[in-house]
């Protein structure tokens, strides 16, 4: 047994080896970890976000500040100090983070972690707090290289929808200023799908954005969850709803052209909503899809070492009990052979790479094209799926089906 954080608290001694992949199963934990963390603040919560967060005041962000130090400190310590291939600040908005403090927790991660050579480190950033020059001059300072800035529209009848706190000319005026600052890595989010949204004015938007010439592009499809302010108003689409999102084959336009047009522009299609030109690819993010080890700190991370995955507590009275306490990766969940294989199939093939048939075979113990051949034959005559170089890879249309394919390859028994 061991005591964590000189509390006296006993917990046994799980990571990061404790229980093992077998055989055929690979870690990724020598080639280093993914670490996230989570920043649970934003100025106002948008009208389709269900991610955790809440109102910035300064006394919770000090509370806060001071727990993630410390999850910081407890962690390097029980990883022995591990290398860090990524650092990703996500949430919520990192860039409310006062420049002070995030230096501060610059150093704590530097003093408790490894870091390896060129590695990625990211910050999102929301056009209204992230404005000015000399911010992005010392986040680079700090050793953050890539930018994750949240412009989601171009349009602010859109952003109003939204319920973004910033116009376009400030999404604008925030790129502009990251650029002079020197940033040469920086990737702009946008949604499609909105409200009254039509494939040309989707396309615009697209074009307006790649002759701007970011690295890198996130475009996701407006998703609506229940407990959000769209959720409530267009989750319901019959013919009465007054609330009326572009029809089905609109958007299934939407996807396709602006992936097609992104592609002519030069941006590699690498991830169902993700696009990158040559050589930016997301580090991180491509991690997860390649079954890396991740760490996640902050209220509400999700953390997967081996086989053993576990959440952080939402709130902060709870977080605060499960940091003081050392309690942090204590309760977990063990993931297992077709847990994993599950898992490998889903996260491949929301990849243009796909998933490696041979590799799965050896793994699995059985050939998934024959398991599954009635459905992949008709999935490939329907032009959803192709199979090239001993990969099985979902065309464009078959992204945009691709939560109902994954389920009936990976977790529908026949």
């Amino acid at each position: 047994m061991a005591k964590i954080h000189g509390k006296g608290v006993a917990v046994k001694p799980a990571f990061p080896d404790a229980t093992p992949r077998k055989k055929g199963v690979p870690s990724n934990g020598d080639k280093g970890l993914l670490l996230y963390i989570h920043v649970p603040f934003c100025q106002s919560r948008c009208h389709y976000c269900n991610f955790h967060s809440q109102a910035f005041n300064q006394v919770t962000f000090a509370w806060y500040h001071k727990l993630l130090l410390q999850e910081i400190e407890l962690w390097g310590k029980r990883l022995k100090k591990p290398v860090l291939k990524t650092i990703y600040f996500g949430g919520g908005t990192p860039s409310m983070i006062p420049l002070q403090q995030l230096s501060m927790i610059m150093k704590a991660l530097e003093k408790s972690f490894d870091f390896s050579a060129g590695m990625e480190v990211t910050l999102e950033a929301n056009p209204d707090s992230a404005q000015d020059v000399s911010y992005f001059r010392a986040l680079l300072s700090m050793g953050f290289n890539r930018l994750s800035l949240g412009m989601q529209s171009l349009n602010d009848i859109d952003l109003h929808a939204m319920g973004r706190p910033h116009s376009a000319a400030m999404a604008l005026a925030s790129y502009d200023a990251a650029r002079r600052a020197g940033f040469g890595n920086i990737s702009l989010d946008l949604i499609w799908g909105l409200p009254n949204q039509k494939v040309k004015t989707w396309l615009d938007q697209v074009a307006a954005v790649t002759d701007m010439r970011p690295e890198h592009i996130s475009s996701y499809n407006l998703t609506l969850e229940p407990n959000t302010v769209m959720g409530k108003l267009y989750g319901d689409q019959s013919e009465e709803s007054e609330f009326k999102l572009p029809p089905e084959q609109e958007q299934g336009r939407m996807f396709i052209y602006g992936a097609e047009y992104m592609e002519s522009m030069g941006y590699m299609h690498y991830e169902i909503s993700n696009f990158a030109r040559m050589g930016f690819t997301s580090t991180h993010n491509s991690g997860y899809w390649n079954g890396s080890d991740y760490l996640g700190l902050g209220p509400s991370a999700v953390s997967t070492i081996g086989r053993r995955r576990f959440n952080n507590p939402r709130y902060m009275d709870e977080y605060d009990a499960y940091v003081r306490g050392g309690l942090v990766g204590q309760d977990h969940e063990n993931l297992t052979d077709d847990d994993l294989l599950k898992e490998t199939v889903m996260l491949s093939l929301r990849t243009s790479k796909g998933l490696d048939l041979k590799d799965f075979k050896r793994r699995a113990g059985f050939d998934l094209m024959h398991r599954k051949k009635q459905l992949i034959t008709a999935l490939h005559r329907e032009k959803l799926v192709r199979i090239s170089h001993g990969f099985l890879r979902l065309t464009k249309n078959g992204m945009l089906v691709s939560n109902v394919i994954i389920r009936r390859l990976a977790f529908d028994t026949d």
